[in-house]
């Protein structure tokens, strides 16, 4: 899966989880700082479960609150 490709499953699943529309998610992640964490840190990331990226942003996103 690219780079662009896992960003975009990232954001649609996130969307999903929060019942809000895909460009509030990109912005959201993009003001957070977290679409440049996928983007930088896709080798890490690119290979966890759903479930797992999901509680991730979950907590990553709190903690920014």
């Amino acid at each position: 899966m690219s780079r662009t490709s896992f960003i975009a499953y990232c954001i649609e699943y996130y969307a999903d989880h929060l019942q809000k529309p895909s460009p509030d998610i990109y912005s959201l992640f993009y003001e957070s700082g977290l679409l440049k964490m996928l983007d930088d840190d896709y080798e890490d990331l690119h290979g966890m479960s759903i479930e797992y990226l999901i509680q991730f942003f979950d907590e990553f996103l709190e903690d920014r609150e």
